[in-house]
């Protein structure tokens, strides 16, 4: 069970009992942003993209980013071709609604989107479509052992949230 693996991840750091579990479902940006009552770019969402072996690689970025395909390709070398649902399971554990860069089921590359760094917290999925966790931006780098920060998405920074979080 994905939520499982996840909150084994959060014990190992003393974080467990910070897990949100909600009775209504946070499985899309939208949900997840009415269900926790922030707006939807407070959501971290994880995105899983076919990587050069038989590994993805998974971009956390700012729920009302997108990712900019020459930007992706700038900075990873590869074209940014998303993986399918079953895909997705069979390498991070989580299913769609709940991926997230904790309690992954393989060891994969974790990166972090630019888009992020404008909020003091974000709520990343915890491995279910009805759970997440509030987290900095240097909590999420730690937790996730992310490899990096990139800057490989767009449309987020042409329209800033004036009083949500800060900048950094």
């Amino acid at each position: 069970m994905s939520i499982a693996n996840v909150k084994e991840h959060f014990r190992r750091v003393g974080r467990e009992q910070d897990i949100l579990e909600f009775a209504a479902s946070s499985a899309t940006v939208e949900m997840a942003a009415a269900t926790i009552g922030v707006i939807p770019a407070r959501i971290a969402k994880t995105l899983s993209f076919r990587g050069t072996e038989e590994s993805a690689i998974l971009v956390v970025a700012a729920g009302d980013a997108k990712v900019d395909n020459k930007k992706f390709r700038e900075s990873f070398g590869l074209k940014a071709r998303m993986l399918s649902p079953e895909e997705v399971l069979e390498q991070t554990g989580h299913e769609i609604g709940g991926v997230c860069p904790f309690g992954l089921a393989r060891d994969l590359e974790v990166y972090l989107d630019v888009s992020m760094k404008r909020f003091e917290t974000l709520f990343p999925a915890c491995g279910s479509t009805n759970s997440a966790i509030e987290l900095n931006c240097d909590e999420l780098a730690v937790y996730s052992g992310a490899q990096d920060w990139v800057d490989v998405c767009k449309g987020w920074n042409e329209r800033p949230e004036p009083g949500e979080g800060s900048a950094h």
